[in-house]
């Protein structure tokens, strides 16, 4: 199976995002969404650190496309 090339480029926000950069910015989001809800009520500091990595890592997978 032949490896398709994938390109990082702000022109490519609108394109379709390749599978597995979307299963892991789903991955990102999912887990700090967790951490999130159960981390708000002990320590804000980390339920904050962790919404915004999800938030950034979900937000720049949709920079990718395949070529």
């Amino acid at each position: 199976m032949a490896h398709k090339k994938v390109k990082f480029s702000h022109r490519s926000y609108m394109q379709p995002t390749p599978k597995n950069l979307r299963r892991l910015g789903d991955g990102l989001l999912g887990v700090s969404l967790f951490i999130t809800g159960t981390a708000i009520a002990q320590d804000a500091d980390a339920a904050y650190i962790a919404l915004i990595i999800g938030g950034v890592g979900k937000f720049l997978t949709n920079f990718f496309k395949e070529e």
